[in-house]
């Protein structure tokens, strides 16, 4: 690939990845059904992941534990612990970095490589593939599969249709041979269609990734703009682009490093939340939580976003909006007030069970407008302090009083990471 002038690039995943951490962890469950599952007492007993000895008696992600227990009443299942997983995650990074300095973290468990300039010193594309799958599983007892091609979405595609599939977990997909092993495939296997736009291409007509990619930009254009409306096009060439293969962004280490337009903060509620005084504990506590990372990068935004989600998940209902400030700011009290105004004008009186807080347009918090009426500059102060008590001694080290009440959650938010235990 390389002698066309073409990169070549890879993309890792890891088999099941949070339950294979787990039994590399506890090597007594090698040879038993593991899933990794969400705390069932609070109502979030949903499986995250499940090994393939699981799998095979038809366990899923994203499926309650009950279902998978009535499935599979031996398996083992296990509280997920993010820092662990995040922690491999980065071991992984670092055993890839070994092999190319281009290597994208795309997620917890995959990551994209570019060892164009790398094959010269470690061998062929698919040698260097076998390489990587033993370092890690050595270090980490953890199986990666690699997909194999010149670009991101391709490496994607080769690794999901083709890697996960065979015994070597090891896959090319030369550009040149697209239409034979990419074209005759579902469209539903194509990178970024989900079920519902699979469902949109099957009304369509078109049911292979080959009858999106043939078909001629210009009119997949027009039937998307029939289908979904004339604000469509982007999504149309995406799709074109993705079914032939194109793909221009290149394998970059610094992919989230760039500068943030938005912090916000979202949390699930354990149970539903209706009176106006617990839903003021959660707005507080979310705005403490977005002003708090947004001092600590040295950003002050203009604009408060504020939102929640229905308690009725089988006809979901909810609402976010936003508002723009007379002036930036990260100081809790400020977002807290707005976030407040935006939830209950908008808000329908019906239970919730997620509520969201967003600050954006951000700027540059060392450049602020002085109040002759109110000391903003005493409260940056107080609040700063507290942000360094934190820092050192734990999120928990300073709560709010209102965080002691029944409705508060940020102790118990302080032992996970996204949503889930550490």
């Amino acid at each position: 690939m390389a002698r066309n002038g073409e990169r070549i690039i890879m993309l890792a995943d890891c088999q099941s990845f949070y339950a294979s951490v787990e039994k590399a962890a506890y090597p007594e469950y090698r040879d038993q059904p593991v899933a990794v599952a969400g705390d069932p007492a609070r109502r979030s007993g949903i499986v995250l992941a499940a090994c393939p000895i699981a799998k095979g008696f038809g366990v899923t992600t994203a499926e309650t534990l009950g279902e998978a227990l009535a499935k599979c009443p031996q398996l083992v299942v296990m509280r997920p612990r993010m820092q662990t997983y995040l922690d491999v995650s980065l071991l992984i990074t670092e055993t890839l970095e070994r092999f190319s300095d281009l290597v994208e973290p795309f997620s917890v468990d995959e990551q994209f490589i570019d060892i164009t300039d790398s094959c010269r010193l470690f061998g062929s594309a698919e040698e260097i593939a076998r390489q990587m799958q033993a370092r890690i599983m050595l270090q980490t007892g953890v199986w990666a599969r690699v997909g194999i091609s010149s670009t991101k979405v391709l490496a994607k595609m080769a690794c999901d249709i083709y890697a996960k599939k065979n015994e070597s977990g090891v896959f090319v997909l030369p550009r040149a041979r697209v239409g034979e092993l990419l074209w005759q495939q579902p469209v539903g296997k194509m990178f970024g269609v989900g079920s519902r736009m699979t469902a949109h291409f099957a009304r369509m007509g078109l049911h292979t990734i080959g009858d999106v990619a043939q078909l001629p930009l210009a009119k997949l254009k027009e039937k998307l703009r029939m289908r979904m409306g004339r604000n469509s096009d982007i999504q149309a060439e995406v799709y074109w682009r993705t079914a032939n293969g194109m793909d221009d962004s290149p394998v970059s280490p610094d992919t989230f490093g760039l500068r943030q337009q938005a912090i916000g903060h979202q949390m699930t509620l354990p149970r539903d939340y209706q009176r106006k005084e617990e839903i003021d504990v959660v707005l507080l506590e979310l705005s403490d939580e977005v002003c708090r990372r947004c001092r600590s990068k040295g950003y002050a935004g203009w604009v408060v976003s504020a939102g929640a989600q229905g308690a009725d998940f089988d006809r979901p209902s909810g609402f976010y909006r936003q508002m723009k400030l007379h002036d930036p700011t990260n100081l809790t009290r400020e977002v807290y007030e707005a976030a407040k105004t935006l939830f209950y004008k908008h808000w329908d009186g019906l239970p919730i069970r997620k509520a969201g807080v967003t600050l954006s347009q951000l700027t540059d918090a060392g450049e602020y407008q002085l109040t002759l009426l109110d000391d903003r500059e005493k409260t940056r102060k107080l609040e700063r302090t507290t942000d360094q008590i934190k820092s050192r001694f734990g999120t928990t080290a300073i709560l709010r009083a209102s965080s002691l009440l029944q409705a508060g959650q940020a102790r118990e938010r302080s032992i996970k990471i996204g949503g889930h235990y550490k």
